[in-house]
């Protein structure tokens, strides 16, 4: 089997790669910068994809390319909606042209549903969504743009809702790593205490290595034209995770409310009903929580220590 990943030198691009190869896969990376094991490319010119996909001819597609920061998102509306819709019609375009017979995987975001209230706390695919993010609109675009192609073409593409994932080599700008961080540059002298946000959303986390798992099960048994949750069914307070992390901590670790981290909209509770993905792939998520933070918490001491 030969696989194209878009994006395929970000957090999830790494590990699915990783997934991919040690299941006989033989991979190529995309990317807007080359190196040995990558193709530059950008999904924003329509030749330039379909060049490289009748070079690679790949059996599966996994997409993704595209700016996946909600926080950011506020920041460059315009371009983000361009990089996660527009980007997702050139592919389509480009496969449609090329690779028509290619089984897609593209990837969405549990952000689509927005504030749910009460029914944030079991969340299936038959929710309603309200995305309440620019971030948010653009992969609800996404998946509409993916629904049009299945549709009118038969292409094979199935879509992911992904709930929060989390693992050693995010950057800063998620929860997790960004606590991670700032705990180990408390631990090293060089913060005198960690600025956090919002600590009463609670949100459900999947490692990373059980998320791009999920991606591969889908290329292999997923439905074409269906949407699929991807999470643990497990949900914890940003101050649960918070507490946990600084139970792990050299040191007492000063706390402070910073009004710059607080988000125009917020959710209070989302967690994910993967029923679904179990029933059609039998995927379970492995990994737990404490694993999670362990692996992010040391990865950033090493950052941390390296900068000095």
């Amino acid at each position: 089997m030969r696989a194209l990943i878009t994006g395929s030198r970000g957090f999830v691009g790494g590990y699915l790669r990783r997934e991919l190869e040690d299941h006989g896969y033989t991979v190529f990376g995309l990317d807007i910068a080359a190196d040995e094991r990558t193709i530059a490319g950008d999904i924003m010119n329509l030749q330039q994809l379909r060049e490289i996909l009748r070079e690679a001819q790949p059996d599966a597609v996994f997409h993704l390319a595209g700016q996946a920061n909600v926080a950011l998102s506020w920041q460059i509306p315009q371009k983000t909606f361009e990089l996660n819709a527009v980007g997702l019609i050139n592919l389509m375009e480009a496969l449609r042209q090329e690779k028509p017979d290619a089984r897609v995987v593209g990837i969405g975001s549990s952000d689509q549903y927005g504030n749910l209230g009460e029914l944030g706390q079991n969340v299936t695919e038959e929710t309603p969504m309200k995305p309440q993010s620019p971030y948010a609109v653009s992969k609800k675009a996404q998946e509409d743009i993916a629904a049009v192609y299945a549709r009118a073409y038969g292409m094979q593409i199935c879509m992911t809702r992904s709930f929060n994932h989390a693992g050693a080599g995010q950057k800063r700008g998620f929860m997790i790593p960004d606590f991670a961080s700032g705990i180990a540059q408390v631990e090293s002298g060089k913060a005198e205490f960690l600025p956090v946000g919002n600590l009463s959303a609670r949100r459900d986390f999947t490692h990373v290595k059980d998320v791009v798992r999920a991606y591969r099960l889908l290329a292999e048994l997923g439905k074409t034209g269906e949407v699929y949750n991807i999470g643990s069914q497990i949900v914890y307070s940003a101050q649960e995770i918070l507490d946990r992390l600084c139970a792990l901590a050299s040191r007492e670790i000063p706390v402070r409310q910073d009004p710059a981290k607080m988000r125009p909209s917020d959710t209070p509770v989302i967690c994910c009903d993967h029923s679904k993905l179990t029933r059609d792939t039998g995927w379970m998520p492995e990994i737990p929580m404490d694993e999670i933070l362990h692996e992010v918490l040391n990865e950033w001491r090493g950052i941390i220590c390296t900068d000095e």
